[in-house]
């Protein structure tokens, strides 16, 4: 197994290329915190670079997978400078100079967007009570399993603020408008059964079980897989799905299927005709020029 120490509020294990991200701060629930921010985002990004890792799973420590963000820090809870008044022109012109950055930025909406770029499959291994950033934070992750102690809330409503971390982009698209509306409006907290009936959890599993289960979903979808092609598939479904014509999809998947056939496509063919295992060669690190449409 390789572990990286250099974080504090997460843990970054990999062992046969399976990343184990876990939110480590127990004995606060894992709450999030501006730094617990900056280190996911980092890991994400690192995640996306490593070809020692195929396929991430994020989880939490102890009981809880996150109860929130941490309302008990001192000054702007959410990290934010109350000095600005930022405006739609600063958000758009503005966005990475220090000011926006550090100041404005929703800091799980960063997080969220460096999952959105990941080239890695990412599975929630949803181990306990997820609410507010503890559940929007899973929605950009491509599937979600849950312990059968899962409670999960967007519980925005309940302390008068709205939600985040790109949560308005991802929720309607996998549960549909109406379901995404209720949950919000309510603030209501969600039984593992209850989540997966409105089609935001994929399975409920036993607590003691619930990250090998993770780990082997993520071994079917990277056991005998070129990266190359996983990455690119996962931002052509998210992209291409969000894009107003077809025609778009038809542009992307046309250079696709063009790069694939000059490299890991020429294995998996032959791998095939001669009924064997691939031995594909390609790195998520090393994708064709497009990427990501451009």
């Amino acid at each position: 197994m390789t572990h990286r120490a250099d974080y504090a509020t997460i843990r970054y294990d990999v062992e046969d290329r399976v990343l184990t991200l876990t939110l480590d701060r127990p004995d606060e629930l894992n709450s999030f915190t501006v730094e617990m921010a900056n280190e996911l985002e980092d890991a994400f990004n690192r995640a996306s670079l490593d070809d020692a890792v195929g396929a991430v799973v994020v989880t939490g420590a102890g009981r809880a997978f996150c109860a929130g963000m941490d309302l008990t820090a001192e000054g702007n809870v959410f990290g934010l400078d109350e000095s600005q008044r930022p405006t739609m022109t600063d958000m758009t012109e503005r966005l990475t100079t220090p000011e926006i950055q550090d100041g404005v930025r929703d800091t799980g909406g960063r997080v969220a967007l460096s999952i959105y770029d990941c080239r890695k499959p990412v599975i929630a291994a949803i181990n306990g009570p997820a609410v507010g950033i503890g559940a929007t934070m899973t929605l950009p992750m491509d599937v979600r399993l849950a312990s059968d102690r899962a409670r999960i809330g967007f519980v925005f409503g309940k302390i008068g603020i709205t939600p985040e971390a790109t949560s308005t982009w991802f929720l309607p698209r996998i549960v549909g408008m109406s379901q995404a509306l209720e949950w919000v409006y309510s603030a209501e907290i969600l039984t593992a059964a209850a989540a997966k009936e409105g089609g935001l959890v994929r399975s409920i599993h036993d607590g003691d079980r619930l990250l090998d289960d993770a780990h082997a979903l993520a071994h079917t979808f990277i056991d005998n897989r070129s990266p190359v092609a996983t990455a690119l598939a996962r931002q052509m479904m998210y992209r291409n799905s969000a894009a107003d014509h077809p025609m778009v999809a038809h542009q992307v998947d046309s250079l696709a299927i063009f790069y694939a056939s000059l490299a890991d496509g020429k294995e998996g063919v032959a791998s095939f005709l001669e009924k064997r295992a691939p031995e594909f060669t390609g790195k998520a690190s090393e994708l064709p020029g497009f990427y990501p449409w451009q």
